[in-house]
């Protein structure tokens, strides 16, 4: 039997096991990953948080692999367009997607949803969590979630949130706030976080369950009002800022979280030395100290644990999608 040894990279992906020949050949281009620029693909427009943390990772494995890791911006559709646009790439190692938790959540939300995190992806590594923010406008008269709450109330049909776009975990926690307090306030989505950001500063909406990273510098600098953070413990960068159980809103414990994904297919090789680099990565005094002012946290993982860790958040936000009512065209 002979073998073609001019295999190209996809024809290697795909290969089954038993073809020995054949996966020492795809084994030897993949020790050589890469040997040309790498695309992280992030479905949220420049400035969000998903875009920073993705820079984060692609700084460090650009000095860790030898080559370029450039991130592309392609928000749209809740990132659902950025999230097709990678599967339907090469499994080359080429093309990978920094995924947000909104992924997760689109599972349930959209009910035409062209792909499953699970089935047409390989996990690579779990980048960070970070916890969500509730910010207003300084022009609200409350400083605590209580005095929100009577506000908003009283206000229920001039006030309006905002968040990264439909599907976001922006976007949930405010339905999930919604749910809990009775709310009927209106949502208006925006192509990422920066934008939504904009428009809250400059009063066109009113306030917003952030992405900590991104509101936090505006909170300090007097532009926002931080009222509350989403997780059931308080962040280690904002200690003063009590949990929304705290507050009187419970349950309620919402993570947004950031990690790198490949196609299906990407030889294993290639995932591996991602996710040793990655995992190298969060051993640096530099990145701790970048991941310590966005208010982020990480810890080594193996693509494993974080294919787990996704199939995990798929299951848990289902029901809460299904209960807040929200539904994505």
């Amino acid at each position: 039997m002979r073998f073609d040894f001019s295999l190209s990279r996809r024809a290697c992906a795909q290969l089954g096991m038993g073809v020995l020949a054949a996966a020492a050949v795809c084994s030897s281009w993949a020790s050589d990953y890469p040997n040309k620029p790498v695309r992280v693909v992030v479905g949220f427009s420049a400035g969000g948080t998903t875009d920073v943390v993705a820079r984060i990772m692609a700084k460090e494995l650009t000095e860790s692999l030898g080559q370029s890791f450039i991130v592309e911006n392609r928000p749209g559709g809740g990132s659902n367009i950025a999230t097709e646009a990678v599967k339907a790439a090469a499994p080359d190692g080429y093309t990978l997607l920094f995924v947000a938790v909104t992924s997760a959540i689109n599972q349930t939300l959209y009910p035409n949803v062209k792909f499953d995190l699970n089935r047409d992806f390989e996990a690579v590594a779990l980048g960070a969590k970070v916890p969500n923010i509730l910010v207003v406008h300084p022009s609200v008269p409350a400083n605590n979630v209580k005095e929100f709450i009577a506000w908003a109330r009283a206000n229920n049909d001039k006030i309006s949130y905002a968040s990264s776009g439909s599907g976001t975990s922006i976007h949930m926690a405010g339905e999930m706030f919604k749910v809990r307090t009775g709310l009927k306030t209106q949502h208006i989505p925006y192509k990422g976080s920066a934008p939504a950001v904009t428009d809250l500063i400059g009063g066109q909406v009113q306030f917003m369950f952030d992405n900590m990273p991104a509101s936090w510098p505006h909170v300090q600098s007097g532009k926002l009002k931080a009222l509350a953070v989403t997780t059931k413990t308080r962040s280690p960068s904002a200690p003063d800022v009590p949990t929304l159980e705290e507050s009187g809103v419970a349950p309620f414990d919402v993570t947004s979280w950031f990690g790198l994904i490949a196609p299906k297919g990407t030889p294993k090789e290639v995932v591996d030395k991602l996710n040793k680099a990655m995992n190298t990565a969060f051993d640096k005094p530099e990145v701790q100290q970048a991941y310590a002012k966005l208010g982020a946290v990480s810890q080594k993982n193996t693509p494993q644990d974080f294919g787990n860790f996704i199939r995990q958040e798929v299951q848990t936000w289902a029901p809460v999608v299904k209960a807040s009512g929200a539904t994505v065209d």
